[in-house]
């Protein structure tokens, strides 16, 4: 599944000790590689529909609107 140019395709695999970490103030932003090799940084809020017991794992689609800003985002596993 190709991306549209105002979205990215993420794996991700966070521990629920790194969101932890996250949640208590000493990190507020998420840096990650999409699959097509893009660094993003985006707020760890956007995750939080995402959270179980053992953290968050799946592939994820981000969509940004025109001025680069967050949209939405979709788990696509």
């Amino acid at each position: 599944m190709a991306a549209p140019n105002n979205a990215v395709i993420l794996n991700l695999t966070i521990s629920a000790e790194k969101l932890e970490r996250w949640y208590e103030g000493s990190a507020r932003e998420v840096l990650a590689y999409s699959v097509d090799g893009r660094k993003i940084r985006f707020p760890v809020s956007i995750l939080r529909p995402f959270v179980t017991h053992s953290g968050i794992r799946g592939r994820f689609q981000i969509v940004f609107d025109g001025d680069n800003r967050f949209k939405s985002i979709h788990r696509i596993d």
